[in-house]
Protein backbone atom coordinates (compact mmCIF):
# COMPACT_ATOMS: atom_id res chain seq x y z
CA UNK A 1 0.00 0.00 0.00
CA UNK A 2 2.52 2.46 1.12
CA UNK A 3 4.90 2.23 -2.24
CA UNK A 4 1.18 2.37 -3.90
CA UNK A 5 0.68 5.92 -2.39
CA UNK A 6 4.19 6.86 -2.75
CA UNK A 7 3.73 6.47 -6.50
CA UNK A 8 0.76 8.70 -6.79
CA UNK A 9 2.51 11.31 -5.26
CA UNK A 10 6.53 11.11 -7.06
CA UNK A 11 4.85 10.16 -10.52
CA UNK A 12 2.96 13.61 -11.02
CA UNK A 13 5.51 15.88 -9.42
CA UNK A 14 8.43 14.04 -11.98
CA UNK A 15 6.20 14.54 -14.68
CA UNK A 16 5.60 18.14 -14.10
CA UNK A 17 9.30 18.32 -13.43
CA UNK A 18 9.85 16.74 -17.21
CA UNK A 19 7.33 19.23 -18.80
CA UNK A 20 8.82 21.94 -17.23
CA UNK A 21 12.86 20.96 -18.46
CA UNK A 22 11.51 20.04 -22.28
CA UNK A 23 9.46 23.04 -21.93
CA UNK A 24 12.35 24.82 -21.17
CA UNK A 25 14.25 23.21 -23.62
CA UNK A 26 12.00 23.26 -27.06
CA UNK A 27 9.49 26.05 -25.73
CA UNK A 28 5.76 25.64 -24.53
CA UNK A 29 4.06 25.36 -27.61
CA UNK A 30 6.53 23.03 -29.05
CA UNK A 31 6.10 20.78 -26.19
CA UNK A 32 2.77 20.91 -25.48
CA UNK A 33 2.21 20.03 -29.17
CA UNK A 34 4.52 17.01 -28.60
CA UNK A 35 2.29 16.07 -25.70
CA UNK A 36 -0.40 16.17 -28.10
CA UNK A 37 0.73 14.04 -30.75
CA UNK A 38 1.71 11.25 -28.77
CA UNK A 39 -2.03 11.29 -27.55
CA UNK A 40 -3.15 11.16 -31.05
CA UNK A 41 -0.62 8.67 -31.43
CA UNK A 42 -1.35 6.14 -28.45
CA UNK A 43 -4.73 6.54 -29.28
CA UNK A 44 -4.82 5.14 -32.45
CA UNK A 45 -1.96 2.54 -31.56
CA UNK A 46 -4.53 1.89 -28.76
CA UNK A 47 -7.29 1.67 -31.13
CA UNK A 48 -5.65 -0.87 -32.98
CA UNK A 49 -3.93 -3.15 -30.88
CA UNK A 50 -7.21 -3.39 -28.88
CA UNK A 51 -8.87 -4.89 -31.97
CA UNK A 52 -5.96 -7.51 -31.88
CA UNK A 53 -5.96 -8.24 -28.81
CA UNK A 54 -10.21 -8.88 -29.24
CA UNK A 55 -9.99 -10.81 -32.12
CA UNK A 56 -7.36 -13.38 -30.88
CA UNK A 57 -9.32 -13.37 -27.61
CA UNK A 58 -12.26 -14.72 -29.34
CA UNK A 59 -10.33 -17.10 -31.72
CA UNK A 60 -8.76 -18.37 -28.66
CA UNK A 61 -12.20 -18.92 -27.35
CA UNK A 62 -13.61 -20.87 -30.68
CA UNK A 63 -10.86 -22.86 -30.84
CA UNK A 64 -11.42 -24.11 -27.06
CA UNK A 65 -7.98 -23.10 -25.48
CA UNK A 66 -7.58 -20.64 -22.47
CA UNK A 67 -7.12 -17.49 -23.49
CA UNK A 68 -4.07 -16.44 -20.84
CA UNK A 69 -2.19 -14.56 -23.48
CA UNK A 70 -4.75 -12.66 -25.23
CA UNK A 71 -6.00 -11.82 -21.10
CA UNK A 72 -2.72 -10.08 -19.95
CA UNK A 73 -2.66 -8.56 -23.51
CA UNK A 74 -5.90 -6.94 -23.22
CA UNK A 75 -4.88 -6.19 -19.37
CA UNK A 76 -1.33 -4.39 -20.68
CA UNK A 77 -3.34 -2.72 -23.33
CA UNK A 78 -5.88 -1.20 -21.11
CA UNK A 79 -3.12 0.13 -18.42
CA UNK A 80 -0.70 1.67 -21.38
CA UNK A 81 -4.10 3.25 -22.58
CA UNK A 82 -5.12 4.24 -19.46
CA UNK A 83 -1.07 5.74 -19.22
CA UNK A 84 -1.76 7.89 -22.32
CA UNK A 85 -4.38 9.22 -20.84
CA UNK A 86 -2.38 10.76 -18.48
CA UNK A 87 -0.26 13.76 -19.57
CA UNK A 88 3.24 13.44 -19.24
CA UNK A 89 5.85 12.70 -20.95
CA UNK A 90 7.11 9.71 -18.54
CA UNK A 91 3.33 7.87 -18.76
CA UNK A 92 3.24 8.67 -22.52
CA UNK A 93 6.33 6.29 -22.83
CA UNK A 94 5.41 3.40 -20.21
CA UNK A 95 1.98 3.42 -22.23
CA UNK A 96 3.43 3.23 -25.54
CA UNK A 97 5.82 0.23 -24.46
CA UNK A 98 2.69 -1.68 -23.39
CA UNK A 99 1.32 -1.12 -26.82
CA UNK A 100 3.51 -1.95 -28.66
CA UNK A 101 3.90 -5.89 -28.96
CA UNK A 102 7.15 -6.93 -28.68
CA UNK A 103 7.59 -5.27 -25.53
CA UNK A 104 4.64 -5.98 -24.14
CA UNK A 105 5.50 -9.33 -24.32
CA UNK A 106 8.28 -8.69 -22.05
CA UNK A 107 5.74 -7.12 -20.05
CA UNK A 108 3.91 -10.05 -20.18
CA UNK A 109 6.29 -12.24 -18.95
CA UNK A 110 6.98 -10.17 -16.32
CA UNK A 111 3.61 -10.23 -14.84
CA UNK A 112 3.42 -13.96 -15.45
CA UNK A 113 6.66 -14.09 -13.32
CA UNK A 114 5.38 -11.90 -10.74
CA UNK A 115 2.11 -13.68 -10.72
CA UNK A 116 3.54 -17.54 -10.06
CA UNK A 117 5.34 -16.14 -6.99
CA UNK A 118 2.60 -14.20 -6.01
CA UNK A 119 -0.75 -17.21 -6.24
CA UNK A 120 -0.71 -20.69 -5.37
CA UNK A 121 -2.76 -22.96 -7.41
CA UNK A 122 -4.20 -25.41 -5.50
CA UNK A 123 -5.98 -29.33 -6.74
CA UNK A 124 -8.10 -31.24 -4.70
CA UNK A 125 -6.76 -35.21 -4.48
CA UNK A 126 -8.78 -38.13 -4.90
CA UNK A 127 -10.93 -39.45 -7.59
CA UNK A 128 -14.53 -38.19 -9.11
CA UNK A 129 -17.29 -39.54 -6.81
CA UNK A 130 -15.34 -41.07 -4.42
CA UNK A 131 -17.04 -38.94 -1.64
CA UNK A 132 -13.68 -38.41 0.24
CA UNK A 133 -14.00 -34.70 0.48
CA UNK A 134 -16.68 -33.53 3.15
CA UNK A 135 -17.64 -30.32 4.03
CA UNK A 136 -17.41 -28.35 7.68
CA UNK A 137 -20.38 -30.81 8.85
CA UNK A 138 -18.94 -34.04 7.69
CA UNK A 139 -21.17 -34.82 4.64
CA UNK A 140 -19.65 -35.47 1.50
CA UNK A 141 -18.69 -32.55 -0.99
CA UNK A 142 -19.70 -33.08 -4.18
CA UNK A 143 -16.67 -31.37 -6.46
CA UNK A 144 -16.77 -33.44 -9.75
CA UNK A 145 -20.50 -32.10 -10.67
CA UNK A 146 -22.56 -34.95 -9.77
CA UNK A 147 -25.25 -33.38 -8.24
CA UNK A 148 -28.83 -34.10 -8.94
CA UNK A 149 -32.19 -32.12 -8.67
CA UNK A 150 -34.58 -33.39 -5.82
CA UNK A 151 -37.84 -32.16 -5.15
CA UNK A 152 -38.38 -29.47 -2.26
CA UNK A 153 -39.95 -31.44 0.37
CA UNK A 154 -37.11 -34.14 0.57
CA UNK A 155 -36.00 -34.85 3.75
CA UNK A 156 -32.39 -34.77 2.64
CA UNK A 157 -31.99 -31.04 2.40
CA UNK A 158 -32.30 -30.65 5.96
CA UNK A 159 -28.93 -33.09 6.86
Amino acid sequence: MLPLVGLFIAVPILELWVIIEVGGLIGILPTLLLLFALSVLGATLLRHQGRGAWRRFNQALMEHRFPAREVADGLLITIGGALLLTPGFITDAVGLLLLIPPTRAIARRLLRTWATRRFIAVGVGGTPGEGSHRDAAGRPYDFDATAEEIELDDRRLSD
